[in-house]
């Protein structure tokens, strides 16, 4: 079974993110994709805004129907940073029938050589990594060859500029995001005032 892990804060998750996971799903052959909100991403500090029950309710409804597609509280439930080596040697123990690959935005894969036990994790996985413009990895010497030989790239998919961040000054600033995210999504955040004040 192969089995697809996209971590993220989703913050809030948007079809950027769905896309992008559809795209790795069938580049590689997915079996399915699951889709762990991060507690404390090491890399993020202090710029989450909505709180982790938040973020995972989003994330659920996003998913909720599509299939190949789910959610994991793995990071949640666990104190400390989310750090991708922890989370996978937990998810080794619990399911070690399953072949685990990383979804990684093209805007990640150059931070890979700074991840915490990268070496430990490209031993065990490969990386799905898509590209984007503006973001051309595969043709960058600052990624060293032993990390490239573990990546697996997505090409010639859909680009889709969408960010969180820019989906959170518009809520903030009260424009639309219809179309943005799913419709369950932003409703969720409609009744629930996210975003209006970071």
């Amino acid at each position: 079974m192969k089995t697809g892990l996209f971590g993220g804060t989703f913050d809030p998750i948007h079809h950027g993110h769905l896309i992008m996971a559809e795209q790795a799903r069938e580049a590689a052959g997915l079996d399915e994709v699951w889709f762990i909100p991060a507690a404390r991403p090491p890399h993020k500090s202090g710029c989450v805004t909505a709180s982790a029950e938040h973020r995972f309710f989003m994330v659920q409804q996003a998913v909720e129907g599509v299939p190949g597609f789910s959610v994991s509280r793995i990071e949640l439930e666990r104190s400390g940073p989310s750090y991708t080596a922890d989370t996978l040697e937990v998810l080794m123990h619990h399911h070690p029938e399953r072949e685990f690959f990383f979804i990684l935005g093209s805007d990640m894969v150059l931070d890979l050589p700074r991840w915490y036990k990268i070496k430990e994790i490209l031993n065990t996985v490969r990386m799905i990594g898509l590209t984007r413009p503006g973001h051309d990895w595969e043709n960058d010497d600052r990624l060293p060859e032993w990390i490239r030989k573990r990546l697996i790239p997505v090409t010639g998919g859909i680009q889709v500029m969408l960010s969180s961040t820019d989906i959170r000054e518009r809520v903030r600033t009260g424009r639309s995001i219809r179309f943005l995210v799913p419709d369950s999504v932003r409703r969720h955040i409609e009744e629930n005032h996210l975003y209006e004040s970071s």
